[in-house]
């Protein structure tokens, strides 16, 4: 067994390249667990930056100097954001606080309707059996409340971080895109030698990152706008805030779009109790994240390595409770770094005996 252990060893860990490449990697990870929750500001201005790079890269295309470039397309983000600060997020402010006002008269109305259920279905569920069910539930309401009452007495301390990061994340995307250059040329002299593994590696994760960040972010822009013409068509409550859930919800895959069922069936039962309304609402839910699932989505991510869903989910898993939110979102392109790091792995070392043989007479 130890010599097996020590041949697997020899052949597959004492490449130089594999050495570096596992280096690598786990001085980037532990960099951002140790310091990303400091660092938030600046790893948000790096993915922002990221993502915008690819309209700098066209504007070169046609011919524009990248200082213009990069000033057009940072003067257009800004626009955006002002519109998005200005315009959507008092809208969204106003729903969440009518929200937090109408959730005692939801668990009421809640309750209400599984008492008459007992009336209706008598062979099916007593009245003593859903006291215990709101028995059991009520508890866990006050624990919410509480929870909502915690965050609004921590609102200011997190008003104060939202306003740094409106005025630091900005400039962090600036200077990310006017510097690029010299910012990867810095990194590049910190490397050893012996990175060709990493760089191949580099390539492919870089394009499919792009790819699947800037599909997943028009994804969720079309997923919101479109969610929230239906609910306003099926004149829903809380149309915006369910449509801007439910566009942020592709960015956990399968979980994200089951859980955002649980908000849209209260609130259509808490507007129309058990009626057509209500079933309307949770079929039309149903058919835009049909739409979505099998028509928008492989159209915007058809170039995104596919990966099946059991490593999605194992992904989601594991990165969301390392990383929280970032690393829910980064999940696939994460869980795509380690496909493309076995990838390149696996094509250095299991080659050909005879072409290895080659290689070494010449």
């Amino acid at each position: 067994m130890k010599d097996v252990i020590k041949s697997w060893a020899r052949r597959y860990l004492y490449d130089p390249q594999i050495f570096i490449l596992g280096f690598l990697l786990l001085l980037i990870f532990g960099f951002i667990y140790l310091l990303g929750n400091a660092l938030v500001p600046v790893f948000a201005g790096v993915v922002i930056a990221y993502l915008l790079d690819g309209m700098v890269a066209q504007l070169e295309h046609l011919k524009v100097p990248r200082k213009i470039a990069v000033l057009i397309v940072f003067l257009v983000f800004m626009a955006c954001l002002l519109v998005l600060l200005l315009g959507l997020l008092p809208l969204l402010s106003r729903e969440v606080g009518d929200l937090l006002q109408s959730l005692p008269a939801m668990v009421s109305r809640g309750q209400q309707e599984l008492l008459h259920l007992a009336d209706r279905y008598p062979e099916v569920i007593t009245e003593e059996q859903i006291r215990q069910i709101i028995a059991f539930f009520g508890p866990e309401l006050s624990k919410l409340g509480q929870r909502l009452l915690s965050v609004s007495v921590a609102s200011v301390r997190g008003l104060i971080e939202f306003v740094v990061y409106i005025i630091l994340v900005p400039l962090l995307v600036f200077f990310f895109l006017k510097d690029k250059s010299t910012i990867i040329n810095w990194i590049k002299k910190l490397l050893p030698e012996n990175v060709g593994l990493a760089t191949s590696v580099w390539h492919e994760v870089n394009q499919q990152v792009s790819n699947y960040v800037r599909g997943k972010i028009w994804e969720i822009i079309i997923l919101w706008a479109a969610s929230y013409a239906m609910f306003m068509l099926l004149t829903m409550d809380f149309a915006l805030l369910l449509s801007f859930f439910v566009g942020l919800s592709v960015i956990v895959p399968y979980i994200g779009v089951a859980v955002m069922y649980l908000p849209v069936t209260l609130i259509g039962f808490y507007q129309w109790g058990i009626s057509a309304d209500m079933a309307y609402a949770l079929l039309a839910y149903s058919v835009l994240q049909l739409l979505d699932g099998n028509l928008l989505a492989p159209l915007l991510l058809s170039e995104v390595v596919n990966l099946h869903p059991v490593a999605v989910i194992s992904a989601v898993l594991v990165f969301g409770s390392i990383w929280g939110v970032w690393g829910l979102f980064f999940a696939i392109p994460l869980a795509t770094l380690v496909h493309a790091v076995l990838k390149a792995w696996f094509q250095v070392h299991l080659r050909d005996p005879d072409a290895e043989a080659v290689e070494k007479t010449q």
